[in-house]
């Protein structure tokens, strides 16, 4: 299916402008002949998955109206044979594996150059797999000693756990530093701190992260 003979048909899932017009750019520049479709969240791209075969779908972890977890999930339903490459800016050794272990067929971070999206577009393309050099060593390493990178959940501590988990339930600072007795200015310390060890910046990150790590 995806002979060079045949029109490769992809869809671009993110919910920034930027990054899907970069992707189109690289994609148009490699597969000249491609048919794109982009969307900006998950239920739009769960219309496209319904309505077009597609051979491969690039989606960001964190748009709004649905998960990741879910997405993969539709998508070997309603398209087994769609290849899927998770393009994120998650930190590739900690959560690269996790997303192929869902059945994402590759995962790409955001960080990486010209060169490196290019090779692992050319390999969804032409195989529907990439695995980086960073992945493979952590699969080896895990093939070595029978267990997975800690979790980064792991490194926190238990304050640090609680705040995590009220964020992500969705609680001002205010409402926080009242229910924990803490200052504001400790609260927002604590979640500083939180972002920096998880290596993310959003809350959205946070509660796909605690989602991941508590299945």
């Amino acid at each position: 299916m995806m002979g060079s003979k045949v029109n490769i048909r992809v869809v671009v899932a993110d919910d920034h402008g930027i990054v899907r017009m970069g992707l189109i750019q690289t994609l148009k520049r490699l597969r000249p002949d491609a048919i794109i479709s982009e969307v900006e969240d998950y239920k739009s791209l769960y219309k496209v998955i319904l309505n077009e075969k597609l051979d491969l779908a690039i989606m960001d972890v964190n748009m709004p109206n649905g998960t990741v977890q879910e997405a993969i999930d539709y998508i070997k339903i309603h398209q087994p044979e769609l290849k899927i490459l998770i393009f994120s800016s998650q930190d590739e050794e900690l959560y690269g594996m996790r997303y192929l272990k869902m059945g994402a067929g590759g995962y790409l971070s955001k960080l990486s150059s010209t060169e490196v999206i290019e090779t692992a577009l050319t390999a969804m393309l032409s195989k529907g797999r990439y695995v980086s050099d960073n992945i493979k060593e952590a699969i080896f390493l895990e093939s070595l000693t029978g267990a997975a990178k800690n979790s980064p959940i792991e490194t926190l501590s238990d304050r640090e756990l609680q705040i995590a988990n009220k964020l992500a339930e969705g609680l001002p600072l205010k409402e926080i530093s009242n229910q924990l007795n803490l200052h504001s200015s400790t609260i927002s310390t604590y979640k500083n701190r939180l972002f920096e060890k998880l290596k993310i910046r959003s809350i959205p990150e946070l509660v796909e992260i605690l989602r991941l790590y508590n299945q």
